[in-house]
């Protein structure tokens, strides 16, 4: 009896008992996770070079593939920039080589004094560019000797590519750009009235009377509507 009346007496002693509080409520509660940045996706400029070709039927647009063909398009560039492109003629029209061929023709019909050196050539093969329609394209009569005139295709002519299988001079033509705008003046221009007897050889019928001027040639900021394009061949 007098054992258990010590043990009541020493509780009593110690004061009242704190409660166990698990270790869990004292702690904060865990940071929320971080809200992840939205991803927003990379749009690419274009930083390829545009020309507006204002001639005597209307406007037309251009787009130079300066990476893929720098070679050609610097000469474009520079006749563009020196302006010596102002009063070059769109003079021929291959209409009467039907609808499987058919371009039309500018370059330099005056003073040959405006004419920059020849250029080296850039075969679509070496490029990866191709001869469809809309194509800007490097005339010339053998590889290396071209200087001002330009073609631009208003059909696909795939006979224009290079193809090193072929024998002779297969090196074809260097495209070097495209048309992105005024499709409908470059169909003028090939509709243009002809003479029947002017030009030479494969050219007789096609020259266009009269011909039309290139009144300015002038860099442009990249049009925000421009289509992709074809000359660029697929991987």
């Amino acid at each position: 009896m007098l054992t258990i009346i010590l043990s009541a007496l020493a509780l009593a002693a110690q004061g009242p008992t704190t409660p166990t509080v698990p270790p869990s409520a004292t702690q904060l509660p865990p940071p929320a996770p971080p809200v992840p940045t939205p991803v927003t996706s990379v749009v690419d400029t274009d930083t390829r070079p545009y020309v507006a070709l204002a001639t005597d039927l209307g406007t037309i647009t251009v787009r130079l593939e300066d990476k893929r063909a720098p070679v050609t398009a610097a000469n474009f560039l520079r006749y563009v920039d020196t302006k010596r492109m102002d009063g070059f003629k769109f003079y021929r029209s291959t209409r009467s080589w039907g609808p499987a061929s058919q371009l039309i023709q500018a370059g330099n019909r005056g003073d040959a004094r405006k004419n920059f050196p020849v250029i080296a050539h850039e075969p679509t093969n070496v490029t990866g560019l191709t001869n469809c329609k809309g194509a800007l394209v490097m005339a010339r009569l053998a590889p290396g000797d071209a200087m001002t005139d330009f073609f631009l295709l208003l059909s696909d002519i795939p006979g224009f590519d290079a193809d090193p299988a072929q024998s002779g001079d297969n090196a074809g033509f260097a495209v070097f750009g495209e048309l992105v705008g005024g499709a409908d003046v470059a169909e003028k221009i090939f509709a243009a009235p002809v003479s029947p007897t002017a030009g030479e050889g494969v050219m007789q019928g096609q020259m266009l009377e009269p011909m039309v001027t290139i009144k300015t040639a002038r860099r442009i900021p990249a049009p925000a509507d421009a289509p992709k394009g074809c000359v660029v061949k697929a991987p």
